[in-house]
């Protein structure tokens, strides 16, 4: 009962989530402007170092796009030439470019390259990110919006997915599963399940909101993702919400989110106090993979 009487409780806060919505979709053209100009020539005699270096391709690569350089849909320059005219290393140049995927700005297309996104407009989640620090935001804060966002998120997209939505999340999955011993790409793969599921919802307020509170999530969580203790199991809880959804079990998509949320928030507590997680986000109804990847991904 307690459960299912706080799963409830995203509908009675919808009206604050599209407020804020609303205040940082308007916000955050006129700040990404101001930043843009402030930031230096990335143009350098000597390499800075790799965080810093990072941080020069995605400015590099908004730029171009406020310039209107890059359209949407457009590929980017080969990594060879952005580490050429950025004087970064290649290493650096896939950092930045994998931070920009992950906040939905650019997708990767095996074999083609990596393009700026042609989807859903995006909300930029820097003033949200300078409000959480600014007030300071807890952990316990972000997983409570994301429980109630998300849950109700899960259980429009069991209503509502088509194929080509199921086909998009069980892609996500198996990357999960594909990356176990990556913790950061398997990080970019996680936040993109959870963005697939915001879009099989069909509203795009949804969606975009949850696109801005996971990449500030990103931000937050890429800082311990090293620290994950079993990734595997992780991968297993995303594979039985994508089943819930994929068989339109709308209370059991929603069961099975905020259950996650909640087991990971506890799992996330225990590595910020340096201590070893136990075994979580593997729901009681469903075994544990053994395999690489599991099958029955693809409806």
């Amino acid at each position: 009962m307690a459960a299912t009487s706080q799963m409830t409780d995203w509908s009675n806060q919808s009206t604050l989530a599209i407020d804020l919505w609303v205040l940082f979709s308007i916000t955050s053209a006129s700040h990404e402007q101001s930043v843009m100009t402030s930031l230096p020539s990335t143009k350098r005699e000597v390499r800075p170092v790799d965080g810093l270096a990072s941080e020069l391709v995605v400015a590099h690569v908004r730029r171009l796009i406020l310039n209107r350089e890059l359209q949407r849909g457009a590929r980017l320059p080969p990594e060879r030439e952005l580490v050429r005219s950025l004087g970064v290393s290649r290493t650096s140049v896939r950092g930045g470019l994998q931070a920009l995927v992950a906040k939905g700005v650019l997708v990767t297309r095996h074999g083609a390259g990596t393009f700026v996104a042609d989807g859903p407009p995006v909300l930029d989640s820097e003033p949200l990110n300078f409000l959480a620090t600014l007030h300071g935001f807890t952990p316990s804060e972000m997983f409570e919006a994301r429980v109630t966002l998300e849950v109700g998120v899960a259980g429009l997209a069991a209503d509502r997915a088509t194929g080509e939505a199921l086909a998009a999340m069980s892609e996500e999955v198996m990357g999960m599963f594909a990356s176990i011993s990556d913790p950061q790409t398997f990080l970019v793969h996680d936040i993109r399940f959870h963005r697939a599921i915001a879009a099989a919802s069909d509203n795009p307020i949804l969606a975009s909101i949850v696109e801005m509170v996971s990449t500030l999530f990103y931000e937050q969580r890429r800082r311990t993702a090293d620290l994950a203790s079993d990734p595997r199991s992780v991968a297993e809880m995303h594979r039985q919400i994508y089943q819930a959804i994929r068989a339109h079990d709308r209370p059991r998509a929603q069961a099975l989110m905020f259950e996650h949320l909640s087991r990971a928030e506890r799992e996330q507590e225990s590595e910020r106090a340096g201590e070893l997680p136990p075994a979580a986000g593997v729901a009681r109804q469903g075994p544990r993979s053994e395999g690489p990847v599991p099958g029955g991904l693809r409806k």
